[in-house]
């Protein structure tokens, strides 16, 4: 193991010492439902969260929005620099999924290949994290009287839903928001533990298609007899000769004209970082977490890791028309209806590739479909050699592990919120490890969680050991 710096080992040994509780204020919040496709208990878990800030000594506030409120906290301890973190309390719901437990009962159980864990929605994804380090604060605070930088934190109840109220919020309180950096607390080993860190995200259109038959033709107001079909037009054919037209026959092509204009070229930075990559990127490891037989592409190393995080892709998340139930119906539909998602690379303009989309569709003659904007969320980048990347880095090996540094990652999160608008350098951080996000038996590892809250703890350690340098060679 590298050596830590002296500020952190007292904090070190208090967590351990104060693990048990740390633990049980974890379940405490993972108990708390905070479903944000229903509502279901955000407004409690806004409150408690709020108080726990509070607690600490900081100042915080439930900041209402059109949609789930924000929190937001500060601790101004009068540091040279400012932190900001950003976290969400929302979750996904359980139902119709098959759980070993309760889902919010925050249980504890021995899971195969695992081990000791935390079965519970948002372990994950994300509160357990969240927790961590607001535990991690409790014990600095226990060992050193104070915070050794100054902390502002945003927390959403929308990131699930697409984060719709988070843009409006960033930009009514810019001023409020401004920091030097940002940190993002997440578990960022795989089951086998290697730490892999994820230095942006794409971008994601999420739309929702809609035909219903009318003056065009087709069913207006119920479903007719299949038998008519030979007479009537059908939205689910119309629908589906409209998805069609979007993709190459082998998937591999978007077919939208001027989709791929803006597709910024790799950097020679990011090259560098996937060739490093290549060298521990396990393919048949991914294949078999997806139970996935193959790839679509016949390629591997550097060109297959090009192809998943530096091109822009096009999915369909969902159809339904007609009949779906048990038995048979013959019937001619009435409507159909599409969930489509655009992953987006620099420099692609959401707006742009929404036009494009409803051009395609006029210009081919699916005028017929109605485009409705579910969320949107913009591409974001932190470079490697930032300050906040260096100090996760340098965090991780002093447990004396290398981490793996992705140029980004393949999905979304609303993190160009600060990057971009508001200038703020963000980076993941916290070792440990969870999994089964966004599905039953979600959880994250109890010794994980111990190794996460001390892992962040080094963290603030190494950034304010950078920050203070880089403000003494400024000075000097």
């Amino acid at each position: 193991m590298s050596d830590h710096p002296d500020s952190v080992l007292a904090v070190h040994e208090h967590i351990d010492i104060n693990f048990d509780r740390h633990l049980e204020a974890t379940r405490a919040m993972l108990r708390q439902r905070s479903i944000s496709a229903d509502g279901t208990g955000i407004e409690e878990m806004a409150l408690m969260l709020s108080d726990w800030l509070t607690r600490l000594g900081g100042e915080s506030q439930v900041v209402a929005t059109p949609g789930n409120p924000v929190v937001f906290g500060r601790f101004d301890v009068g540091a040279p620099q400012t932190l900001m973190i950003y976290g969400m309390y929302d979750t996904m719901p359980v139902e119709g999924e098959q759980w070993l437990c309760d889902p919010f009962e925050g249980a504890i159980l021995d899971l195969p290949d695992v081990g000791r864990s935390i079965v519970a929605r948002g372990s994950e994804n994300s509160k357990g994290p969240l927790a961590a380090f607001l535990n991690v604060l409790e014990s600095w605070q226990a060992v050193h009287g104070t915070l050794p930088v100054n902390i502002k934190i945003v927390v959403e109840g929308e990131e699930e839903l697409g984060s719709p109220s988070l843009p409006a919020f960033v930009r009514d309180n810019a001023s409020e928001l401004a920091a030097d950096h940002g940190m993002y607390p997440y578990m960022n080993q795989t089951r086998s533990g290697k730490p892999i860190f994820r230095l942006g995200f794409k971008g994601i259109l999420f739309l929702e298609l809609r035909v219903r038959g009318g003056a065009w033709g087709g069913p207006v107001d119920r479903a007719a007899h299949s038998s008519t079909a030979v007479w009537f037009d059908s939205p689910t054919i119309l629908m589906v000769h409209a998805l069609a037209s979007l993709f190459s026959q082998d998937q591999r092509r978007i077919l939208i004209d001027g989709f791929y204009d803006n597709v910024a070229p790799i950097s020679d930075d990011d090259l560098a970082l996937l060739e490093k990559l290549a060298d521990t990127f396990d393919a048949a490891e991914v294949l078999a977490q997806e139970g996935i037989h193959k790839f679509k592409w016949d390629l591997e190393g550097v060109e297959l890791l090009k192809k998943y995080l530096f091109e822009p892709s096009l999915n369909i998340a969902g159809l339904i028309s007609g009949d779906v139930g048990p038995g048979a119906k013959t019937i001619l539909p009435h409507d159909a209806f599409a969930k489509i998602g655009f992953r987006l690379v620099p420099n692609q303009d959401p707006d742009r590739i929404l036009r494009l989309l409803k051009e395609h569709f006029q210009r081919h003659g699916f005028s017929q479909i109605d485009v409705h904007l579910h969320d949107v969320t913009h591409w974001s980048r932190t470079p490697v050699s930032s300050v906040p990347v260096q100090a996760a880095i340098q965090a991780t090996r002093d447990f004396g592990l290398e981490p793996e540094v992705w140029p980004t990652h393949a999905g979304s999160a609303p993190i160009s919120l600060f990057t971009d608008d508001l200038g703020i350098p963000m980076t993941p951080m916290g070792l440990g490890h969870g999994g089964g996000a966004h599905g039953p038996n979600e959880y994250i590892t109890v010794q994980g969680l111990q190794l996460c809250e001390k892992s962040l703890a080094s963290f603030l350690a190494r950034y304010v050991e950078m920050t203070a340098a880089g403000l003494n060679a400024e000075d000097g």
